[in-house]
């Protein structure tokens, strides 16, 4: 029997007995033909399926699996420095309901790769789609070991079919090849994020991001650990969870016994174990028939732990930032006062030398100030003035000094507060740093005393 296919019907039908009656080895040829016909057709129909996303997307890599990069709306919290962006994909609907995700990490960790599964967990995509989403926008390093993200990311995604939100905030490496000086950045960059008013006010999950091999934690994540923990409470222990990376999929002894080894408060599971999670990060990797039940193994797995860590998601366990603000700010009042101390201690040296000359001077006079005979003598002296903050970014060529004092009160990250009031280093209208505790009134914010 001749067989009609939508799309491609027959170009005849054979009734003559003539036809009928070839041989059964003739017919199987045939039908073999029409079999890799269809089959080449089906391909031909999927690869043209791949060539257009079901969503806003554009096509970067024909695959399989066909690589998109999501379309994306994006603005800057920060203006013209450009350190806080925020990256949103559909139409934002604030009556979804959202889940804020922070997510830190050594650079290398596969941060990145997990920030786009959970996009294609939320967009729904499964492995015989043979498609997969990205969000972000890698840049290429030749050197690894260095962060291939230099701005706090927000990722915002609203799925029309899903009830639910997400806003990933996406941390740059720290402790990575740029340096320490960095992560204070990090820090501040958190901290205006924070604060604005379109900015994030609440975080329902922190997921440190490591490697399922690990049976020890490097200095560098410890760093990294303890550097966010000190930005929150100790209320949030119980919404720290850790994403393990490249896993074979068996129990993750080492990393595990690494994570208690060092202490890391977090959230336990009934077993006192730190909550987990199993990821591969193969999901971008060529699909070749001779891997394909490996690569469908592994992304399974990191389906079913995305199913179970959006579950424990639907707990009501969100915390506020506002202490994270707050010691954020005494963070920024602490780090001044050093400073300003430092300047002090700097002025004290410099005029105990001065006075230190005068004694020299006197001493080797003695025989004439005792004949009350008059003499000349130079001492190098040392006073204080206004100049310009030269060789820095636009946003730390202004100081909060004291016209009292004459004291440099806050010298870098608070270009943004217009109203001084509003500086870092004020309380209660009042400056913590200066050694007159001086109102607002009374400071100003221009220049830098030297």
């Amino acid at each position: 029997m001749l067989e009609c296919r939508e799309g491609n019907p027959p170009s005849c039908i054979f009734s003559t007995a003539v036809f009928m009656k070839h041989s059964s080895s003739t017919m199987a040829n045939n039908n073999r033909e029409k079999i890799s016909s269809v089959s080449d057709q089906t391909v031909a129909r999927h690869a043209k399926i791949n060539s257009r996303s079901r969503y806003d997307a554009t096509l970067t890599k024909a695959g399989p699996p066909a690589l998109y990069q999501l379309n994306t709306e994006r603005k800057y919290f920060d203006g013209m420095d450009r350190k806080v962006r925020r990256w949103t994909y559909g139409r934002r609907d604030r009556n979804k309901q959202n889940k804020v995700i922070l997510m830190v990490g050594e650079t290398g960790a596969g941060k990145t790769t997990l920030i786009n599964t959970m996009i294609n967990h939320l967009l729904g995509v499964k492995f015989q789609d043979q498609e997969f989403y990205q969000i972000t926008e890698e840049q290429k390093h030749e050197d690894q070991s260095q962060s291939q993200t230099s701005e706090i990311t927000v990722y915002e995604v609203f799925v029309e079919e899903n009830p639910t939100s997400l806003t990933i905030i996406d941390t740059p490496g720290y402790a990575d090849t740029e340096g320490y000086e960095k992560d204070g950045q990090i820090s501040e960059n958190l901290s205006r994020l924070f604060s604005v008013e379109d900015g994030i006010h609440y975080i329902d999950a922190v997921c440190f991001v490591m490697k399922a091999s690990q049976n020890r934690l490097s200095g560098k994540e410890h760093y990294i650990f303890h550097s966010v923990l000190s930005l929150f409470g100790k209320d949030i222990e119980n919404n720290i969870m850790f994403l393990l990376t490249q896993s074979d999929g068996g129990p993750p002894t080492d990393a595990l016994n690494a994570i208690k080894k060092a202490e890391i408060p977090c959230r336990r599971d009934e077993d006192k174990e730190p909550v987990h999670f199993l990821f591969n990060n193969r999901q971008k990797e060529k699909r070749d028939k001779r891997y394909e039940r490996v690569l469908k193994s592994a992304w399974e797995m990191g389906e079913d732990s995305m199913t179970e860590f959006f579950t424990l998601l639907e707990e009501k366990n969100r915390k506020s930032v506002q202490m994270t603000l707050d010691v954020l700010n005494k963070r920024r009042r602490l780090e001044a006062c050093v400073s300003n101390l430092m300047e002090r201690i700097f002025e004290k040296e410099l005029k105990s030398d001065e006075l230190t000359q005068i004694q020299d001077v006197i001493r080797k006079n003695r025989d004439k100030i005792e004949k009350d005979e008059n003499f000349e003598f130079t001492v190098k002296r040392f006073f204080k003035e206004k100049v310009l903050i030269e060789n820095e970014s636009w946003k730390n060529r202004y100081a909060t000094c004291c016209r009292v004092c004459q004291e440099n009160c806050h010298l870098k990250g608070c270009w943004w507060a217009t109203d001084l009031s509003r500086c870092s280093v004020m309380k209660n209208k009042k400056c913590t740093v200066c050694s007159g505790s001086v109102i607002t009134a009374t400071m100003t914010k221009r220049t830098k005393n030297m």
